[in-house]
């Protein structure tokens, strides 16, 4: 068998990705040059874009919980039921009265869209695809492992190690992203305590196996799209982390998929957070909880967003994850094998464009 024409496209795709990357303009490098039609790079398989058009939309909508009533005890039992319920039948809910200013988050959004708009030499300057730096810009975290090219690009934040300082910041949201990041991180410990207590543990227990460490801030930026409906903002994934909370404008595109595997909308709220299951939280609650497939769609239309990630414990000493044992029995045996979250990273990057995720790669 000839597998020579395969590599051959392989080679010739690498190349093309390279010369994207060496540009260091990322995807609005390209809407300021003013094309028409995007690169091949960015266009889905044909049999994808086929099976799109003949896939039904949910018209149904993840879970709305207002956090407002939280310290009130007669409010406090329904919140827990409402993240119980979401968490195992959506994998994904939205929260208001959160604690988190408005203002704040739109300021967070604005200045991501002004640095990707307005400080060109800032973004040639960060950009990077050294995952051990502390603050990096880039097109596509996985441009050389996606099978599909995301139409967006990407400010990133890493917290995993330390606290990052305001001068390793860009000036576009310098001011405003130390505030932002302590806020989304007293509002993860906060739903830490809900989602254990969701799980019959004690409130601090996925605190206390060190599940809100490993924090990032993706501050993501798509550009509009002149050809919206052969393209991708992000393609079809679910988190490698316990948790996401995902700040977004109201430009809209962000779906998730429902029980009978139709992508509904999450409709943007206006001073709402969306949170989402990971996949290691998946595998710590034994299946109790659900990470689910998740995607962006661009649109004619700017969108500005940011996710927040908790990953766990990256720094040493490592810590080893796998099913909750107080969650496990006879009759409900843990499900996965242990991991560590460096190994889980490394072997992503470590392949090409096939990676499997990591629920079914550690399922027992």
């Amino acid at each position: 068998m000839d597998f020579s024409n395969g590599e051959s496209n392989l080679d010739e795709r690498m190349k093309e990705l390279k010369a994207f990357d060496d540009t260091k303009l990322g995807v609005k490098g390209l809407v300021d040059a003013g094309i028409v039609n995007i690169p091949k790079m960015f266009v889905r398989p044909e049999k994808e874009l086929a099976e799109e058009s003949d896939r039904q939309k949910s018209h149904m909508g993840i879970p709305v919980i207002d956090l407002g009533g939280l310290l009130n005890d007669n409010h406090h039992g329904k919140i827990i039921d409402e993240v119980r319920m979401a968490s195992e039948i959506w994998g994904f809910f939205q929260v208001v009265n959160h604690g988190i200013p408005v203002g704040l988050m739109e300021d967070m959004l604005e200045g991501t869209r002004k640095f990707n708009e307005e400080d060109i030499d800032g973004k040639k300057e960060l950009y990077a695809r050294d995952r051990a730096r502390k603050v990096y810009f880039n097109s596509n975290y996985d441009l050389f492992q996606s099978k599909t090219v995301g139409w967006r690009d990407s400010l990133i934040i890493s917290l995993f190690n330390s606290d990052v300082e305001p001068n390793e910041l860009p000036r576009a949201c310098r001011d405003v992203a130390i505030e932002f990041i302590n806020h989304m991180t007293e509002l993860g410990n906060k739903l830490f305590d809900l989602l254990s207590e969701a799980l019959c543990l004690k409130p601090d227990h996925l605190r206390s196996i060190q599940c809100n460490e490993g924090r990032l801030l993706a501050c993501h930026y798509y550009p509009e799209c002149p050809e919206p409906g052969l393209a991708i903002g992000i393609t079809e994934h679910s988190d490698r982390s316990f948790l996401t909370i995902v700040a977004q404008d109201q430009t809209g595109g962000l779906q998730v998929l429902d029980q009978n595997k139709h992508w509904a909308d999450v409709e943007p709220i206006p001073g709402a957070l969306v949170v989402n299951i990971g996949d290691y939280l998946q595998i710590v609650s034994n299946n109790k909880f659900k990470s689910n497939a998740h995607r962006v769609l661009p649109s004619s239309a700017r969108r500005v967003s940011t996710a927040f990630f908790f990953a766990g414990r990256f720094a040493p000493p490592e810590r080893l994850y796998g099913p909750i044992k107080e969650l496990t029995s006879e009759e409900s045996p843990p499900k996965y094998k242990d991991f560590l979250v460096s190994e889980v990273v490394a072997k992503f990057f470590s392949k090409k464009l096939h990676a499997s995720s990591i629920i079914d790669e550690y399922r027992l």
